[in-house]
């Protein structure tokens, strides 16, 4: 007897399989956006006051559906930021898990179509980060771009100053995501000393 789904069925022809779009691709950390639009400049007290939390996210998924309802960077006022950090951290420098540590700061060039690479450096510097592409992703506890009218530039935040050789290394390959010509330095500065004095030289180059 022959099989009734297999009656008026045209020579070749195949059963269609329906994507299934409720299974979503979990990634190794929750992270939680944050943003910082404050109506003037602030002082080191004043900072935190207009800081929120935007979306937690810890799927593919939901990345992509908040990255592609936000504003890009290069659309946002003078004097905001953009900080994503793994969840339960603050993007201060006094909180427990970065005040060990420092940041690697990548200015953005300020020539040709700056505001198109601010935007591709947002993008490729969050990808490496969620997607662990980092050697020492203990280490990293987060990503920020900062919009000033002095320049542009990105920020990554890790734990501990003190671990040169992890540092080094995450400097190293931050510039790789970023295609960062070897003649381009970009410095890692210390919490704690901007903390003390409001300002810190760079402790490490690459």
């Amino acid at each position: 007897m022959s099989d009734p789904k297999e009656e008026g069925r045209e020579e070749g022809e195949v059963d269609s399989v329906e994507p299934d779009f409720s299974k979503k691709h979990p990634l190794e950390n929750r992270w939680t956006l944050w943003f910082d639009n404050p109506n003037q400049k602030q002082t080191q007290k004043q900072y935190g006051q207009s800081l929120r939390s935007v979306y937690t996210f810890d799927t593919v998924e939901d990345f992509w559906c908040l990255y592609n309802n936000i504003r890009t960077p290069s659309q946002v006022n003078v004097g905001a930021t953009y900080y994503l950090f793994k969840d339960g951290i603050e993007p201060k420098w006094e909180d427990v898990r970065n005040l060990k540590g420092g940041c690697w700061t990548a200015p953005v060039p300020n020539k040709g179509d700056s505001k198109k690479l601010l935007d591709a450096w947002w993008l490729n510097s969050v990808l490496a980060c969620i997607g662990e592409q980092f050697a020492d992703g203990d280490e990293i506890n987060g990503i920020a771009v900062v919009i000033r009218a002095r320049g542009d530039r990105i920020e990554l935040w890790t734990r501990t100053a003190s671990n040169e050789a992890a540092q080094m290394t995450i400097g190293k390959q931050l510039k790789q995501f970023l295609d960062i010509s070897d003649s381009q330095k970009i410095g890692f500065s210390v919490f704690e000393e901007k903390i003390a004095s409001g300002k810190a030289k760079d402790r490490y180059m690459v």
